[in-house]
């Protein structure tokens, strides 16, 4: 489960940002909005580091041993999967500073992740990236916003 929660969160993601970037060329505007420790450090990011921290995660999963090396206890593979999106999707910024690539956290949305636990009802967790998606050219890009707040990545 936790290579299923990874090979859709991430790969998945992946796999269609890098199929849409040529069609995005196209456009006169731009945008992708992607839906935090050891990724964090942005100077000496790169795709490798993505895979190295994925692959590590991976062998301790199968080891048994994800408390024991400090990999949070719960929703471990969800939370890794959300954190290298974003650590990829500035890797995207920097690659392709023509598009305006940035992360949002809606905020703890009713969903059937949050078993429907949220703060925000799914309407309101879509405006922020909607708002994103619809900002102005020459905006910010590379960023990570929770809601409609700029914040740190770690």
């Amino acid at each position: 489960m936790a290579k299923e929660c990874l090979e859709t969160n991430y790969y998945g993601v992946k796999r269609m940002t890098e199929a849409f970037f040529p069609l995005l060329q196209y456009s006169k505007s731009p945008r992708i909005v992607c839906a935090k420790g050891v990724l964090s450090d942005t100077e000496h990011l790169t795709e490798e580091k993505i895979e190295e921290v994925i692959n590590q995660y991976l062998k301790d999963f199968k080891e048994d041993s994800l408390q024991a090396k400090g990999w949070p206890s719960l929703m471990s593979a969800y939370i890794l999967s959300q954190a290298v999106m974003n650590a990829y999707s500035r890797i995207m910024a920097k690659k392709h500073p023509s598009i305006q690539i940035n992360c949002i956290c809606p905020g703890y949305v009713k969903t059937d992740i949050s078993y429907n636990r949220g703060v925000f009802p799914a309407e309101e967790g879509a405006k922020s990236p909607v708002r994103l998606a619809l900002q102005p050219d020459n905006s910010p890009s590379g960023l990570f916003f929770v809601r409609k707040e700029v914040s740190s990545f770690k």
